[in-house]
């Protein structure tokens, strides 16, 4: 139970990209502060980063409403992405003949945690 009374969690389940361009993304913004992690975001020159920006806003504001934690010490704690559907399709070849194409969804997952900074009291001689 203690797990979850720290941690929050936002979901977003069908991003039209694949998740390996999906995860470079990810894997760039783990371990950072919430608000240095969107500031990196916005100055990405990935097109997927604004759907993983949406996602780690819905975060901040699960965390903010759902669980009252102080926005200012929140952090990544996880960002791990997941195949969802595949849509596929088919382009007309030669001689009658049809090859597939797939154009696969992902899934983003983040993970906030927040960590108190306690500031140690230096005693004065």
């Amino acid at each position: 139970m203690e797990k979850n009374a720290i941690t929050v969690k936002a979901i977003n389940k069908n991003v039209r990209t694949s998740p390996r361009k999906l995860a470079l993304v990810c894997n760039f913004i783990k371990g950072k502060k919430a608000d240095v992690a969107l500031r990196d975001l916005e100055f990405s020159r990935k097109r997927i980063s604004k759907d993983v920006s949406k996602t780690v806003k819905s975060a901040i504001a699960n965390a903010e409403n759902n669980n009252q934690f102080d926005i200012d010490n929140l952090f990544v704690k996880e960002a791990y992405v997941g195949k969802s559907l595949v849509m596929k399709r088919f382009r007309p070849r030669a001689k009658g003949r049809a090859s597939p194409i797939k154009k696969p969804f992902s899934r983003i997952t983040i993970v906030l945690e927040e960590k108190i900074e306690r500031k140690k009291e230096k005693a004065v001689k």
